[in-house]
């Protein structure tokens, strides 16, 4: 992959009062793949097998279903090893009253959001009014979890992440490897584990020739002209999904998916999540059960051996409705940035792990995310109809730490908005800490500190906004309020590489435990996250398998 293809992820944009139900929907439509060879297939652990038991003994339990878990799921398959993987959110697996199982980013549901009674859309403002709205309590598929200043999405659900992201699938630069992961060969990176990943999550790029001329990426074609007036690259950005069926969406020859806006709340057609590519591989193997609406709670060295975990079960409502304790010979703690970290540091500070080292819930950081919007001139128009799925960047990372996704608003309206979504070279990291009083874990995120994201970002923006006569918009945020510094897409650290773990994941203290997600990338990979997760997990596994099997 060409070191100019990086980043990914996004937003929206807007425009004026007379659509502005319309709008008030979207407000974040476009936030936020030489393998081990396959065992036997057994029937034993049929995928379609009810949730775990109480008391059962199995030997690997994956925490999450995201991108690391799907790849430590195949992968100990594949060798043989029978795992269960346990997810806090639903299996989406079953379409709701309107025959679809993702509700539209234009017209969130009780399926949009985790445990919410009200959205928390990441536009929260259009012309200075609020935009949210009331929804049903419900375990939906985005989590907008609030903390230290800072608002981070993270998708609920089988599949994690993937359920909700752009699917922009960015292998950073070798030049800034060394930067995210020093402990890390970024040779054996980029001659196997990157291209493994790549090849297991269905990465494609989209066809220049048609991108040129079709409708739905005219705000595009916009952001990349003034992109390149101004002396910036534009670079195409390989994504996840399916650029056949996006043909097919835009011609009118197969269901809308993409160019109907869904992302932010899941997609019904053409993305390729991890249900399609990793998840799918694992459950074909016959070896790889899932257990939805399961939370674990728990988990301590078990008298003889291996460890005990304690899960919930829950129903759609979020109420506990069985407590369950089943024994794991391994544990692989993939549940995600936050989840990792936060399970891991109330673990230690509650006795149940208590040799975890001092590493564990530091180095946490928010991939230096900033959004922002411009008012284009009338002559600028970025079109009625745009594609959810974001293609292309400006890339100013070398000169002013910034690459800007240029992301999609699709209201159905011309906006003549151009919207985007900057990743940083933002040095802050933040740490998980337990409360003892309150039971909670509390993160120390200080809102203050986006001020370098916003900065890096304007080294863009600033001189577009010079050359062409433009403005910012100062209506999606808030009255007045140019920059979205309140959120994260990306969410990394709190059990680095190297310092909470080995080289390869391994968690000091234990034997048998492991992280295998972003929890292990500390703060920032220059670029959207998810490949290089995906690429360290295979790296990770493959030693794992190796030597400690």
């Amino acid at each position: 992959m060409s070191d100019k293809a990086l980043h990914e992820n996004g937003s929206k944009g807007i425009s004026r009062r007379g659509f502005m139900a319309r709008t008030s929907s979207i407000a974040g439509a476009a936030v936020l793949a030489g393998q081990v060879a396959a065992g036997p297939a057994r029937a034993a652990t049929n995928p379609t097998a009810g949730p775990i038991e109480n008391g059962a003994r199995v030997p690997a339990l994956v925490i999450g279903t995201g991108y690391g878990g799907s790849v430590a799921a195949l992968r100990l398959a594949q060798a043989g090893v029978d795992v269960h993987m346990v997810e806090m959110g639903m299996a989406w697996d079953t379409p709701g009253s309107d025959g679809k199982i993702f509700c539209n980013t234009t017209s969130p549901d009780q399926r949009a959001y985790w445990l919410r009674t009200r959205t928390k859309q990441p536009l929260s403002n259009f012309l200075g009014f609020p935009i949210d709205k009331d929804v049903p309590r419900y375990t939906g598929i985005l989590d907008a979890e609030e903390m230290g200043g800072i608002i981070v999405y993270q998708g609920r659900g089988v599949g994690g992440g993937s359920l909700v992201n752009g699917g922009m699938a960015v292998t950073p630069r070798r030049s800034n490897f060394a930067a995210i992961l020093p402990t890390v060969d970024a040779q054996e990176m980029y001659a196997t584990y990157y291209p493994r990943a790549n090849a297991g999550l269905g990465v494609g790029l989209v066809d220049p020739a048609w991108f040129d001329t079709v409708d739905c990426y005219q705000f595009a074609r916009v952001g990349r002209k003034h992109a390149q007036r101004s002396g910036f690259p534009f670079v195409f950005v390989p994504d996840v999904y399916d650029w056949d069926y996006m043909k097919q969406e835009a011609a009118g020859t197969a269901p809308k998916s993409a160019v109907a806006g869904e992302i932010l709340y899941g997609n019904n057609h053409g993305k390729k999540s991890l249900q399609k590519t990793y998840l799918a591989q694992a459950r074909a193997t016959g070896r790889v059960t899932i257990s939805p609406l399961h939370k674990v709670t728990s988990v301590r060295p078990a008298t003889a051996g291996g460890y005990t975990v304690v899960i919930d079960r829950i129903d759609t409502s979020g109420t506990t409705t069985a407590t369950k304790s089943v024994t794991a010979d391994k544990v692989f703690f993939a549940a995600g940035s936050v989840g990792t970290s936060k399970l891991l540091v109330r673990l230690k500070a509650t006795g149940a792990l208590p040799a975890l080292n001092g590493e564990i819930g530091k180095g946490w950081g928010d991939n230096g995310n900033v959004m922002c919007g411009r008012a284009n001139h009338m002559w600028d128009p970025t079109g009625k109809i745009q594609a959810s799925i974001p293609c292309g960047g400006i890339d100013n990372w070398d000169a002013g730490g910034a690459f800007a996704e240029v992301a999609p608003l699709p209201t159905g309206i011309e906006t003549y908005a151009s919207f985007y979504l900057s990743i940083t070279k933002n040095p802050h990291r933040a740490e998980f800490t337990y409360n003892a009083a309150s039971g909670a874990v509390e993160l120390n995120w200080q809102t203050a500190w986006k001020q370098p994201s916003i900065d890096m970002a304007k080294t863009i923006f600033d001189k577009i906004n010079s050359k062409e006569g433009t403005i910012y918009r100062t209506d999606l945020f808030g009255s007045y309020k140019i920059w979205g510094d309140h959120l994260t897409y990306h969410p990394l650290g709190g059990a680095v590489l190297g310092k909470a773990t080995d080289n390869y994941g391994r968690l000091y203290g234990y034997a048998g435990l492991y992280v295998i997600d972003g929890a292990l990338i500390p703060g920032n990979t220059s670029v959207n996250p998810f490949v290089t997760i995906t690429a360290l997990a295979e790296r990770n596994i493959e030693t794992i398998i190796a030597t400690d099997l």
